[in-house]
């Protein structure tokens, strides 16, 4: 049975403007807080540089994490999964920015299977925390800059 997340957190800020910074690699160290300190491009997709084919790397430099673009329809969602060796498999997120209001909804959701006992669920556990900091921060950044 695949683990799963989904966070979701409203934001005043556009959806364009939100899709953007989420695509948009070299952004993330600005909004996603202390752990993403660089972000990247590995391999550009097409349209360049973040649609269906692109590698980003998150992180750093030296310890970042890769992952690949499989799904882009700006500004309503993007797909992707990690490249990077995790103690899970077959992870597949979608991000999917939709309108409220006069801003937006931020969806982040995953699926993903463990590939030992415990694996999955103690993943989803870790990154719905960490995803759902994340979100926050991305909502936050977009409403004041």
């Amino acid at each position: 049975m695949p683990s799963t997340y989904d966070v979701r957190v409203s934001c005043k800020a556009p959806q364009q403007k939100v899709f953007d910074l989420v695509a948009d690699a070299t952004s993330w160290p600005k909004w996603a807080g202390p752990v993403i300190r660089w972000g990247g491009w590995v391999v550009e997709g097409e349209p360049a540089p973040g649609g269906v084919g692109a590698i980003r790397k998150l992180g750093s430099k030296q310890l970042g994490t890769r992952e690949q673009i499989i799904e882009y329809d700006p500004p309503h969602y993007m797909a992707y999964t990690i490249l990077t060796p995790m103690p899970v498999r077959d992870y597949r997120a979608i991000v999917s920015i939709d309108p409220e209001g006069d801003g937006c909804r931020i969806t982040w959701a995953a699926s993903f299977e463990g590939k030992f006992p415990g694996a999955g669920a103690a993943t989803a556990w870790g990154l719905k925390r960490f995803i759902g900091n994340l979100v926050v921060r991305l909502a936050r950044y977009a409403e004041t800059h």
